[in-house]
């Protein structure tokens, strides 16, 4: 029997260093008067019936994450295979939408935030002037996906410009009729996530641009995806999106509606390969986890951190996520390592920057 501490390729330093140390130290412990075996720590039965050779670690402690409703799938998935291995750690995970959770983060509510979207220029200063620094991670790709009920047999594709018609705010259409004359003459029903949600803030963008227009006001409006998915599956005239993953897990009662992309005019589904290829365009983006300094001293947070980190590729993949390149995943575990803190989406001058996140997660973009 053995503890099995996740490692890393790059050595830790600074303050993960010290969270590291205390986690060993916690290990140690349990190593007390080992010539008695009733003394000496044991493996669970959980990890013991699933064949796994790491023995349960009694480090203990709470972590508070909060954030995108659309990351919340992979949170979960990495809180569960942690609890596995280190079952006193109290981990919770909460959706309360990308801009809800940055201003708990920005508050010192949590230590970590999940956002669907980059952090915004306002929520970076706020993060500043409350002495909150952190660092930011993607963790993996996720398709915004526009769906609609089965029984929806006049809608297989979509354009951005059809998009405008049901979804801008001012002659929005309102029946389907409005949006082709040859669809049926019946009220859209809207299903959208909330505005404190980082994917309303990214359909908003793709679709709105940079034009002073706004989404419609009359959407039927939630936080919760699954009231969502709910919500088109009990309408046949209804639309809606959110992210793929609870697209994924509700196939059967859900159809996507594939996208044309405006570069080539060829319409695509948020399949794993058109997501990560970026053929499904617009609506392809990188999710994220920003990791409050100030907690990473502390072993279970230095230590959850890592194994997301670690996970995220096979786990986002397990809840309907697409994987990022192993190099993101590189430079991710190097800012890590190296507390490298700030975020790349935003330049010296307060100015937000949009593109690929191979492009942009670079570290001469790292504005602190």
């Amino acid at each position: 029997m053995f503890f099995q501490i996740t490692s890393r390729s790059t050595p830790l330093t600074g303050k993960r260093t010290i969270g590291c140390i205390a986690l060993a130290s916690s290990l140690l412990i349990g190593f007390s008067g080992c010539g008695s075996k009733s003394d000496a720590p044991t493996t669970t039965e959980s990890a013991a019936e699933s064949g796994s050779t790491a023995a349960v670690s009694n480090l203990t402690g709470t972590i508070k994450i909060n954030g995108s409703s659309t990351v919340q799938p992979i949170a979960n998935a990495v809180k569960e295979e942690f609890a596995k291995l280190y079952p006193n750690v109290n981990v919770s995970v909460d959706g309360k939408g990308t801009g809800n959770g940055f201003k708990m983060f920005q508050d010192k509510e949590t230590d970590i935030s999940d956002a669907s979207r980059p952090i915004k220029p306002g929520e970076f200063e706020a993060c500043k002037a409350n002495g909150v620094e952190f660092i930011e991670i993607p963790v993996a790709y996720d398709g915004l996906t526009i769906v609609v009920h089965p029984k929806n047999d006049w809608v297989k594709s979509m354009t951005i410009e059809q998009l405008q018609k049901i979804f801008v705010a001012g002659d929005a259409a309102k029946q389907w009729s409005d949006v082709d004359a040859s669809w049926p003459a019946e009220k859209i029903e809207i299903f959208s996530p909330g505005t404190g949600s980082g994917t309303y803030d990214y359909f908003r963008e793709v679709v709105i641009g940079k034009s002073d227009s706004s989404l419609r006001n009359d959407m039927n409006l939630n936080e919760d995806d699954n009231v969502l998915v709910n919500g088109v599956a009990g309408n046949p005239y209804a639309i809606g999106f959110f992210g793929v993953a609870y697209y994924e897990e509700s196939k059967d009662k859900l159809k996507a509606v594939e996208i044309v992309n405006p570069k080539d005019d060829k319409a695509y589904l948020p399949t794993p390969e058109n997501i990560a290829s970026g053929t499904y365009a617009p609506f392809s983006r990188p999710l994220f986890i920003y990791v409050s300094t100030a907690s990473l001293p502390r072993a279970e947070i230095a230590t959850f951190v890592s194994y997301f980190l670690e996970n995220a590729p096979s786990l986002c993949e397990r809840v309907g996520y697409v994987r990022l390149p192993d190099e993101i995943m590189q430079r991710a575990a190097k800012n890590l390592d190296e507390e490298n803190t700030g975020t790349h989406y935003i330049d010296g001058e307060g100015n937000s920057r949009s593109g690929a996140v191979a492009d942009i997660y670079q570290p001469e973009n790292l504005t602190k």
